[in-house]
């Protein structure tokens, strides 16, 4: 899985962040340890009171673990990653929040860590953490089979659609997505020989090219927001240079959004505004039926765990039950029979306790494989808008060419590998579902639990069985091996 780390001050900023239910369709909180507080701002806030008491503004340590999208992980792979990271950074025994988050059909983690060691008031060091967690990232691809992202085999290859959170943010200010702002970037680089051709490409894209404050050649998008030709294709600023010229001869970034919504802006704005009430139409039906979803899956585990809740409750009345008061009692603690019950006792208490973390562990997959299948319309549905603004800016590109007396070109093919697309899909306008269709998925994941809880596995068989048919053997006076297979091993 991917491991990226950070050390970080603002305690109850990331406590806030890690609680954030609007982006998180389903917030788990898993631990907290060797906090005195139970909750997870308390806990962060606790930290931050600590470091008071030294020179330490970074005293917290935060990690998130992504594993691969097409993988179902248990909550013991987590835990298992989670004692390497602190063996190798020396965080053995630190007081940590463990939360779990669930969005768009994955599954992945979230851990906290304070840096301040209580006894001796200094802050754990950090040194190349980045390289450490590197280091476990492969191992845990290595453990567990899965197949290893190229970037992290060498850091050369890694993929240039990678974004930060900064790029993340200002894509989210768009309603786009990150990944496929830097990829448009990089084809009309790719595509491009002079800073004409370049810009012209860039053009087709819905983006035009400037001179930035800073950081010398970007893109302007259509929204005015600006982008870093340089980080986006991972290209040095004079390389930039030789390929398409000084930035000094372009427009600045004032200059070109005046352009925009000047010269080009009317054009095509009545469009652009068709094409986004279409998409942002069909979003809302996806969205409704992904907040539909949500609820179901929360209520089937919140009826989940108070079924497990009972059943353990009940189950735990029942082993204390088998011990016998009085002078009864006083002989079994004689005969060796309490230490007996003891064990068993524990054995089924652990038994109980892996029957109930993997029947949870169930409903989890099969909701995500659930929830991942109505990713793959919302994806469907995100490359579709894309696609249809695309083909907007190329027309507007291509006006602009012959506006110049010059020969437009030939609009190309903008498919691009799409996800499998269900039949829901192709149903131009779906309409709104009545009342009974909508609560039928809450029905069947009740019918699901219902079953669930149903399925009991039967548990060891306790030791005064085979006791009592061992007897029954003696008594009629055959041999034990003979009704070895009989005998619980």
């Amino acid at each position: 899985m991917i491991l990226k780390g950070s050390q970080r001050g603002g305690a109850k900023q990331l406590g806030l962040h890690l609680l954030k239910t609007e982006e998180n369709e389903h917030v788990e909180l898993h631990e907290i340890r060797g906090f005195v507080a139970e909750d997870v701002i308390g806990a962060l806030r606790e930290a931050e009171a600590t470091a008071k008491g030294t020179r330490c503004s970074q005293y917290l340590f935060s990690v998130s673990l992504n594993p691969p999208e097409t993988e179902n992980v248990r909550v013991e792979v987590f835990e298992n990653a989670l004692a390497s990271i602190e063996e190798k950074n020396g965080l053995s025994g630190q007081p940590r929040v463990v939360i779990f988050h669930e969005k768009e059909g994955r599954r992945h983690c979230h851990a906290v860590w304070s840096r301040i060691d209580a006894e001796t008031m200094t802050a754990k060091p950090m040194s190349f953490y980045k390289n450490k967690l590197r280091e476990v990232s492969r191992q845990l691809y290595l453990e567990n089979g899965w197949q290893m992202p190229r970037g992290l085999i060498d850091p050369k290859d890694h993929d240039p659609r990678n974004f930060s959170l900064d790029e993340w943010q200002q894509a989210k200010r768009m309603g786009r997505h990150a990944g496929d702002l830097k990829e448009m970037i990089q084809e009309a680089w790719a595509v491009s020989d002079s800073s004409q051709t370049f810009a012209h490409a860039l053009e087709e894209r819905g983006l035009y090219l400037a001179k930035g404050d800073r950081r010398g050649h970007v893109a302007v998008t259509f929204e005015g927001e600006v982008i870093s030709i340089a980080r986006a294709t991972g290209i040095k600023a004079k390389d930039l240079k030789s390929r398409i010229g000084d930035p000094d001869d372009l427009r600045n970034v004032e200059d070109t959004r005046k352009r925009i919504g000047e010269d080009i802006l009317p054009r095509i704005k009545s469009h652009l505004d068709e094409a986004r009430s279409v998409a942002k139409a069909e979003k809302e039906q996806l969205e409704q039926r992904r907040e539909e979803m949500a609820y179901a899956h929360a209520l089937e585990r919140t009826r989940l765990d108070l079924g497990q809740k009972a059943r353990a409750e009940q189950e735990a009345r029942n082993r204390a039950e088998r011990f016998r008061k009085g002078m009864a009692g006083l002989w079994d603690r004689l005969t060796g029979q309490h230490s007996k019950l003891v064990k068993q006792n524990e054995i089924e208490a652990l038994w109980t306790m892996r029957r109930d973390q993997d029947q949870r562990q169930a409903v989890i997959e099969a909701q995500l494989k659930e929830r991942q299948t109505l990713q793959l319309e919302i994806r469907a549905m995100r490359q579709r808008h894309a696609q249809a603004l695309r083909e907007l800016h190329f027309d507007a590109a291509n006006y602009r060419l012959m506006k110049r007396g010059q020969e437009p070109k030939a609009k190309p093919s903008f498919e691009r590998s799409k996800p499998p697309i269900t039949t829901r899909q192709t149903k131009p306008q779906p309409q709104p579902q009545p009342e009974a269709q909508r609560q039928a998925p809450i029905n069947q994941h009740k019918e699901r639990l219902d079953q669930l809880q149903a399925k009991s596995i039967r548990p060891p068989q306790r030791e005064e069985q085979n006791q009592e048919r061992l007897r029954r053997l003696r008594e009629s006076k055959r041999s034990p091996s003979d009704k070895g297979p009989e005998l619980e091993r």
